[in-house]
């Protein structure tokens, strides 16, 4: 077994570490591990490693001192080999999977459609992290789109929820919608879904000057300002501000600048890991972070689970299809090769109109 590992104190450094074959037991499956996606959110889960307990997913394998942790990825898989007698050999699954080649799932809760591992260090992690789909059971799969899936759908989905967050609280009384990493995806998706309301604030995206002519090109916010014209932004119009970058002086300076009309600030990223940390100026009683799988555990039971898969469905499939005018996908040749182009991804280097798919 080969898995990428991330020092768990400084996840700018990787390694390759290769350990025995897995070995099942009673009702395990084993799954070689397809195609997953890479991209800046999966750093995010290494900065909150600890604090929102990404590491405890997949523990590293030869890891005597705990220094090592798997950044999890969102991709496909095929069971090789099956223990359990629901699931057999060749099925295909969609989820959350270790950078590896294989992994062991314990299945519970087995339906049609779904399964979750049941292994015992996941057993108290968000649900919406635990369920693997079977595309053997799903209606209308289309493997068109397992690419789009991998990539934008885990995205779009916070998207759907910040989105939503917004609505129920009647945008915070502001009159504009500040996005910070303005050229991030999932900013993308919350963009499409703020431009496509009738009834949202003005949308104002704040990019690097790298990155300010591809975010205006995509065409869906009304304003892009560059982290270092921010002081531009209209103060006199109260904002709400949803930041993907979690670049603490940048934000600082806009919380000075905005002032009283700073009326929320929801911190969702950290595509600027390097520069988080609160700064002179930040805001921190009228700012939260927003974590999106406790919002879909409270809509699924607002809405029932069905009621939470068809609205957010119905939205991620409509701007994953808007997505295909600006995105092109590059496909990264296995472990090695991600390890190869990790560091990219960790500082930002990989230009926003790319998406990263890794062959195993």
């Amino acid at each position: 077994m080969t898995e990428l590992q991330t020092r768990r104190d400084d996840f700018a450094k990787t390694r390759l570490a290769n350990s025995a074959p897995i070995e099942l037991e009673n009702r395990d499956i084993k799954v070689a591990v397809n195609h997953f996606s890479f991209t800046a959110n999966n750093i995010t889960y290494a900065v909150a490693g600890e604090m929102l307990r990404y590491w405890q997913f997949f523990p590293a394998n030869d890891d005597p001192n705990d220094e090592w942790g798997i950044i999890p990825v969102w991709g496909f898989a095929t069971v090789v080999d099956s223990q359990h007698e629901s699931i057999e050999i060749g099925e295909r699954l969609f989820g959350y999977f270790p950078p590896a080649n294989e992994l062991k799932i314990t299945p519970v809760n087995v339906s049609d459609g779904t399964l979750f591992d049941g292994a015992a260090h996941r057993a108290d992690l968000p649900p919406g992290y635990n369920v693997y789909r079977r595309l053997s059971g799903e209606p209308n799969y289309d493997s068109a789109f397992d690419q789009e899936r991998m990539l934008l759908f885990p995205l779009y989905v916070t998207a759907f929820c910040l989105h939503d967050m917004l609505q129920d609280n009647d945008w915070f009384k502001a009159e504009q919608v500040i996005i910070g990493s303005a050229s991030s995806k999932t900013s993308i998706g919350l963009a499409y879904a703020v431009a496509e309301d009738t009834a949202s604030p003005v949308l104002v995206g704040l990019t690097s000057a790298r990155n300010k002519n591809a975010v205006e090109n995509l065409g869906i916010y009304d304003s892009v300002v560059t982290y270092d014209e921010l002081e531009s932004i209209d103060a006199s119009k109260a904002a709400v501000i949803v930041d993907m970058s979690a670049n603490g002086e940048m934000l600082g300076r806009l919380h000075t600048h905005l002032g009283d009309n700073m009326k929320f600030c929801s911190n969702v990223g950290m595509t600027h890991w390097e520069d988080a940390g609160p700064r002179p100026g930040f805001i921190q009683e009228r700012s939260k972070m927003f974590f999106a799988p406790g919002h879909i555990q409270q809509r699924m039971k607002d809405w029932g689970p069905e009621g939470f898969e068809q609205k957010s469905s119905a939205f991620i499939m409509r701007t994953a299809l808007k997505s295909r005018d600006w995105l092109t996908m590059r496909e990264i040749d296995g472990l090695t090769g991600l390890s190869e182009i990790y560091d990219d991804v960790c500082h930002g280097k990989v230009a926003p109109e790319t998406g990263l798919i890794v062959k195993v």
